[in-house]
């Protein structure tokens, strides 16, 4: 059985990262300028505003072509469905927009085997719950998946995006910025 993890970071705090602009794609280039740079790893960022669930649609569609040659078959697939659960939770349940970046690292050869990190930050400090399955018969509230685990109704249409990230991504966390939180998955080009 494929091992999962979660990390839930509180005390990373790192934030000097530049800004880009919407729907950025970068596949290092070589040189610029007098000297030479290394090349940097693809990767793709999106600014989305507070409510506009319309940008998933936007979202999935830039990840898609980032991801045109990489991973096994349906890994890319996977990787649009754990972004759109994020970036949903993000938009429903945050007034201040979201930032998506998405990075494959593993040298050169990145953009067909190497493993992607996809990272929602959001600018509200409360970390999400993973919910568990309800035990019971379908459709009954209240009933508890576990020690310590949030209340599910399993006839409802919402509440089971981090089950989907917990269950189908190699690694996933939360980790907190000095304002807000980013909430990250990684996959592997191929499955483990």
């Amino acid at each position: 059985m494929k091992r999962r993890t979660a990390h839930w970071a509180g005390a990373e705090r790192r934030e000097g990262r530049g800004g880009s602009a919407e729907g950025t794609t970068t596949e290092g280039s070589g040189e610029s300028g007098a000297a030479a740079q290394p090349p940097q790893p693809p990767h793709w960022e999106r600014r989305l505003r507070g409510k506009d669930l319309a940008a998933v649609h936007d979202v999935r569609a830039g990840l898609r072509a980032l991801l045109a040659r990489w991973g096994a078959p349906g890994r890319a697939d996977t990787a649009e469905l754990l972004v759109s659960e994020l970036v949903t939770n993000a938009l429903v349940h945050t007034d201040g927009g979201a930032v998506v970046t998405a990075r494959l690292t593993g040298g050169p050869a990145a953009s067909v085997k190497g493993r992607l990190r996809v990272e929602v930050r959001d600018f509200l400090a409360r970390h999400p719950t993973l919910r568990a399955p309800a035990i019971g018969p379908q459709g009954r509230k209240g009933e508890r998946g576990g020690a310590g685990e949030a209340d599910v109704d399993t006839a409802a249409t919402s509440g089971r995006g981090l089950l989907l990230v917990h269950a189908l991504a190699d690694g996933w966390g939360v980790r907190t910025h000095g304002v807000g939180k980013s909430v990250w998955f990684e996959l592997d080009a191929q499955e483990p």
